[in-house]
């Protein structure tokens, strides 16, 4: 099966979690994109969805689901987002389309947190994806420093700003064998916004779309 088709799957699978009447929490990325067109498709009726991005933002009101504030909901039941890698943990790097300061918020807030993504997504170890980190502008070249300090070769994403108006630097060449102690250092430094881990708040369920059916962890 081909990428696409993959997380077609995935994203159809994720439905199960979708509780009519709620406000959803919906993220970001081209999996994502998947899930909302299958939410379109399954009928299900939701009371508004809270996002993550502006791109899924758009993508919501086209198929007619309110978007809510997240300043006017205490808790979500569900959030539904991808991943760029997925441990055997269900720790993940996110943040390959920049968004995951917001998605790190919306996360926290969620009772459950179900990740989807295709097998090509599973590592033993985080860190051969780029390691997202979003910081201020004044502290770019100061964050870089750290981070190479750390190991990692750093690099601006170009011609790129966040919807929070910040820079992204991203950072590969890191092998992340405790992915916890690692978020917490770099979400440490004055500068940084924050980083795309998600091992403090992980995935609660990941489903994977491999050529043999959903796979759950």
């Amino acid at each position: 099966m081909d990428a696409l088709s993959l997380k077609k799957m995935v994203a159809k699978a994720a439905l199960e979690y979708v509780q009519p009447g709620t406000v959803l929490g919906v993220g970001t990325g081209s999996t994502v994109d998947c899930f909302i067109d299958a939410l379109a498709e399954s009928g299900i009726q939701l009371k508004g969805a809270v996002s993550s991005s502006v791109r899924s933002e758009k993508k919501l009101r086209e198929i007619g689901v309110p978007i809510v504030d997240m300043n006017d909901v205490e808790s979500l039941s569900v959030y539904v987002d991808g991943a760029d890698e997925v441990d055997p943990v269900n720790c993940l790097i996110k943040g390959g389309g920049g968004a995951n300061t917001r998605e790190k918020i919306v996360a926290d807030i969620s009772e459950k947190f179900v990740c989807i993504a295709d097998q090509s997504k599973l590592v033993q170890v985080l860190g051969a994806f780029p390691l997202p980190v979003e910081v201020l502008p004044m502290a770019r070249n100061a964050i870089a420093r750290k981070l190479t300090a750390l190991g990692g070769h750093v690099r601006l994403r170009e011609g790129f700003t966040t919807d929070n108006g910040n820079a992204i630097l991203d950072v590969s060449g890191l092998k992340i064998t405790d992915p916890v102690a690692m978020e917490k250092v770099i979400n440490h430094w004055p500068g940084v916004v924050t980083n795309g881990l998600f091992a403090i708040r992980r995935a609660d369920v990941v489903l994977i779309a491999t050529a043999d059916g959903i796979k759950t962890l």
